[in-house]
């Protein structure tokens, strides 16, 4: 199996805005002094020209609009509640936040189908929410399907029990640590594994100062370099401007693309770039009023399709 898909489900905002109910432990997030209709505005252009760039590069993109009158402000990150997988199985995860639950839609399960992707099975564990256990999709898990790993850092939005649930239904061996981040001076929880990490087919990029654990830093890297991935080790500050926020995905004829934001690319030194460019072309879609208020950046954005077509 292929590391990256060339088909990608992404949804066009129409409630956008900084989520109250995220940010409690999303410390990425910080409001902004437009109006609410400004914000969505911006957003769909910052959504529209990444679509446009995908495209360009050779993606396929299916996109599913959030319908007018919606209050899913988190909705353009649809990979936190559902992954598409090459065995026709699609996963429905536990959210954390309430107002994220609606963005699990059946229309657009409807339009994946309609698009031709073939659709077998529903693995739910969206039950586990009465509980208050939640497991954020690959926000909070990075797969790595070569080598069949699942990396998780642990937090309020990635239960350990779940995700080794989800390794066993999905046969990924489970690589768990924790990953903390300096916030006013304390050391907290990072809230999505993909916002220190990103595997691609044949490196990792990975903020290792964030692990404060010294074993379970030398265990992940260790079992990164027992995978051959070249490691490419941010610092936290570019995790801040969103540097492991990024996903490596295909073009039509199956060749690799690295998608980020302007804000992580720029965050960059050169020889860190050169590494990354040495594997794959980078693309890099401005995307500074959806980070600053969504707190999440283009990874976040991509859902990878890798269900098989009719």
């Amino acid at each position: 199996m292929k590391q990256y898909s060339s088909h990608l489900l992404m949804v066009r905002p129409s409630s956008f805005r900084m989520n109250e109910q995220t940010a409690v432990n999303n410390y990425f997030q910080s409001d902004s002094e437009l109006g609410a209709e400004a914000i969505v505005q911006e957003a769909r252009v910052k959504f529209d020209a990444m679509v446009t760039a995908l495209r360009s590069a050779g993606v396929e993109v299916v996109v599913f609009d959030e319908p007018e009158g919606s209050d899913t402000p988190d909705a353009l990150f649809p990979n936190n509640w559902i992954s598409m997988h090459a065995d026709k199985r699609v996963a429905l995860y536990p959210m954390y936040a309430e107002n994220r639950r609606e963005e699990r839609r059946e229309e657009v399960l409807d339009l994946l189908e309609k698009e031709g992707f073939q659709i077998e099975e529903i693995v739910d564990y969206t039950s586990a929410e009465e509980e208050g256990f939640f497991l954020e999709g690959t926000g909070s898990m990075i797969l790595d399907h070569i080598n069949r790993i699942a990396y998780c850092a642990l937090s309020e939005r990635a239960d350990e029990e779940l995700f080794i649930e989800f390794c066993e239904d999905f046969e990924y061996t489970p690589c768990t640590f924790n990953a903390y981040q300096s916030v006013n001076d304390k050391r907290l929880q990072i809230y999505h594994t993909n916002v220190m990490m990103c595997v691609a087919d044949r490196y990792a990029v990975v903020c290792l100062e964030c692990i404060d654990d010294t074993a379970e830093r030398k265990q992940l890297k260790k079992q990164l370099n027992d995978s051959d991935k070249t490691i490419v080790a941010i610092t936290e500050d570019q995790m801040h401007q969103f540097a492991g926020n990024m996903l490596q995905v295909g073009d039509q004829d199956g060749n690799p693309i690295l998608v980020m934001s302007d804000t992580a690319y720029n965050s960059l030194r050169p020889d860190q770039l050169r590494i990354l460019e040495s594997f794959n072309p980078i693309i890099h879609p401005e995307l500074n009023l959806i980070e600053q208020c969504g707190g999440g950046s283009a990874r976040c954005m991509m859902a990878e399709i890798f269900l098989p077509k009719a």
